[in-house]
């Protein structure tokens, strides 16, 4: 199977083709289509000041890989920067996180018409949310990796306005949980500002892997050591705090395509756990509890392969 995003994520799973926006809106007229990369930046207008240029985290639109999805900004909107997503017949589709981080806030929010709400804390201090969500598949305190779903779309909340305004997300950027709002960006380059466009969930590809093996095993884990073989690298990672070793192998070959990769780890004393398959983009993560014990690692890019000694004992 084919790994599209991380963690136990989509494995490389046929999506559905874009279709049409159903939410009505005058500003319908500007839509068109803009898979959101670098290269689009010139064609993305820029929203303004209060742009997080600095911002250490990357984005991608947050559904899974190969989704069009119509996006929307408004001058009347509350807040000013967020975007509405939307397709025909969406109630119930998977939202994924834009970016890694932990869920610090998961249901609804006193005084607002967010109803179902997801909020992520990513790594730079900043915070990306998902409202008016049908259901969850997250807890809070939960880490999260990039295209990992979330929750999926409804139309929760509206207290106000009988009948809601339909299905759809609701999507912030924040400099933080309960800061500002600011200009969206997807893989660097700032959504439209204002009116309609086409958003593509591209989800990396070109020829650099678009995952890292931190992402893959999650938050609170750092690399202690890596080896390569041909057409990739494997990766041995820990968690201080919970004393859990991760394997994962990052592809540098192939990448998008599903072509066969592994990750294996064993713990001294423990049965071997492997996961390989034809993956897209990497194999794992593969995580034991190992507190003070040796572990044997290793992975497999196509023929090429490698394993450990008993190792890092300590």
């Amino acid at each position: 199977m084919s790994r599209e995003t991380p963690g136990r994520g989509i494995r490389g799973r046929l999506m559905r083709l874009s279709r049409r926006s159903r939410i009505g809106i005058a500003a319908a007229a500007l839509v068109a289509t803009a898979i959101v990369t670098p290269a689009t930046v010139a064609s993305a207008q820029d929203a303004g000041t209060d742009d997080v240029s600095t911002q250490a985290v990357s984005h991608r639109v947050p559904f899974p890989c190969g989704q069009t999805w119509s996006g929307q900004t408004r001058t009347n909107h509350s807040p000013l920067r967020a975007v509405d997503f939307n397709r025909t017949n969406d109630q119930g589709d998977a939202v994924t996180a834009s970016a890694p981080g932990t869920v610090v806030h998961r249901g609804s929010m006193s005084g607002t018409s967010y109803g179902n709400l997801v909020v992520i804390r990513h790594s730079d201090g900043t915070a990306t949310y998902y409202a008016h969500l049908s259901g969850f598949a997250v807890s809070n305190g939960q880490s999260v990796n990039r295209g990992q779903t979330i929750g999926y779309v409804g139309g929760t909340g509206f207290p106000n306005t009988p009948g809601g305004f339909g299905a759809h997300l609701h999507y912030e950027q924040r400099t933080s949980y309960g800061g500002s709002a600011v200009s969206i960006r997807f893989n660097n380059a700032s959504v439209y500002y204002y009116g309609t466009r086409n958003y593509t969930s591209d989800c990396g590809g070109g020829s650099t892997n678009p995952y890292t093996p931190g992402e893959v095993c999650g938050s609170g884990y750092t690399q202690i050591n890596s080896h390569a073989v041909t057409g990739g690298r494997i990766y041995l990672m820990y968690n201080s705090s919970n004393q859990y070793n991760c394997v994962v192998t990052i592809k540098s070959t192939k990448i998008g395509t599903a072509s066969p990769v592994s990750a294996s780890l064993e713990v001294q004393g423990g049965t071997k756990s492997t996961d390989s398959g034809n993956f897209a983009y990497y194999a794992g993560p593969v995580k034991k509890h190992a507190p003070s014990t040796c572990v044997k690692w290793g992975g497999s890019v196509g023929s090429s392969s490698w394993t450990s000694a008993w190792s890092h004992c300590g």
